[in-house]
């Protein structure tokens, strides 16, 4: 499948072109492809290669996004391409992050193709998810509105790195979202991701308040940079205050990859004084991942406690939840049912 013209982008002096997809905002001569990969210039226009260029496919339960509270225990179709927008020197993903789609063997595979297998496998929604998928968003955008036609859900597994403007069409057709908050700190996102903070901030407070699409929080905590109490007490309050509490969050577990094999896998106790202190700031829903944890990752009432799923890995037992609410004490329980 050829490459075709991309949707957000600026002519610029020499044949150069402004790519305003993302906060990146690169600047690529002609020939060149900006810091994603999947992004060229061809004769001073913007094209996107990653259009219908997925590396794989793989039938997962819904809660591996990992999505607690959009339609638990159901399977999901999840693909992604080559590439990513942030450089985040810890990434858990990396052989497809950075690599481009030649190194990948990527395969051809139109919109229409994408949803027919999500039928074909019987499955209710499709994730574009693994790498980031801001930077296939045609892609994105083209098979949400056929997907939403067969009544299909869509779900992005994102960084949040995108424009103010092209978020409102890449989100026009999702319906859930896991968006990871990687630190609650610019230090973080400038040293180890080669991005800002304030962009992700500013995506999961619009997609809140100004989308009805369903969003879960992730943070992976990694020793000694972004997992002090401290922090991650001052990242509640930033959700709880400007989010809400009924948004879960999801703290997971690092191992040293890519560029930080020399820091060492988060230990357990780390996970769980984190979710600890999200449920002590008022946090309603907080769980762990990356470890055996059935606690952590169990879904319990907000009111009275009791519990509602039952999570072991990714075995998912409903026993207290019927129609959105809590079976025992009929609490509304936030999400997607």
């Amino acid at each position: 499948m050829n490459a075709r013209e991309a949707r957000w982008w600026e002519a610029q002096e020499n044949h150069r072109v402004l790519c305003t997809l993302c906060p990146r905002y690169c600047i690529i001569p002609e020939g060149k492809v900006g810091f994603c990969f999947v992004r060229k210039n061809i004769d001073g226009r913007l094209y996107t290669t990653a259009y219908g260029r997925p590396t794989g496919f793989a039938v997962d339960p819904i809660e591996k996004k990992p999505l607690n509270h959009f339609y638990p225990g159901t399977n999901i179709l999840s693909f992604g391409t080559a590439g990513c927008n942030l450089g985040c020197k810890f990434c858990q993903n990396w052989t497809m992050s950075k690599a481009r789609l030649d190194e990948m063997k990527a395969l051809n595979v139109s919109p229409e193709e994408v949803v027919r297998l999500a039928q074909k496998y019987g499955c209710p929604s499709i994730a574009f998810t693994y790498n980031d998928p801001v930077i296939f968003g045609e892609y994105v955008m083209d098979i949400s509105k056929l997907a939403h036609q067969v009544g299909i859900k869509t779900v992005m597994v994102t960084n949040g790195y995108i424009d103010k403007k092209a978020r409102e069409e890449v989100f026009r057709d999702i319906d859930g979202a896991n968006v990871d908050l990687k630190a609650f700190s610019e230090q973080f996102y400038h040293n180890l991701t080669n991005a800002h903070l304030q962009p992700v901030l500013d995506t999961l407070e619009w997609l809140k308040k100004e989308t009805g699409v369903w969003i879960e929080i992730t943070t992976l905590l990694i020793p000694g940079e972004n997992d002090s109490m401290e922090e991650i007490a001052r990242m509640c309050e930033w959700i709880l205050n400007t989010l809400g509490d009924e948004v879960p969050l999801h703290f997971t577990a690092f191992h040293p990859d890519f560029k930080m094999l020399d820091h060492p896998p988060t230990p357990y106790s780390t996970l769980q004084k984190a979710r600890e202190t999200a449920l002590k700031t008022g946090i309603k829903y907080c769980y762990t991942g990356n470890v055996h944890d059935p606690e952590g990752q169990t879904t319990y009432c907000p009111s009275c406690g009791r519990q509602l799923i039952e999570r072991n890995w990714y075995r998912v037992k409903i026993t207290g939840l019927k129609n959105g609410r809590c079976e025992h004490c009929a609490e509304i329980i936030a999400g997607r049912w």
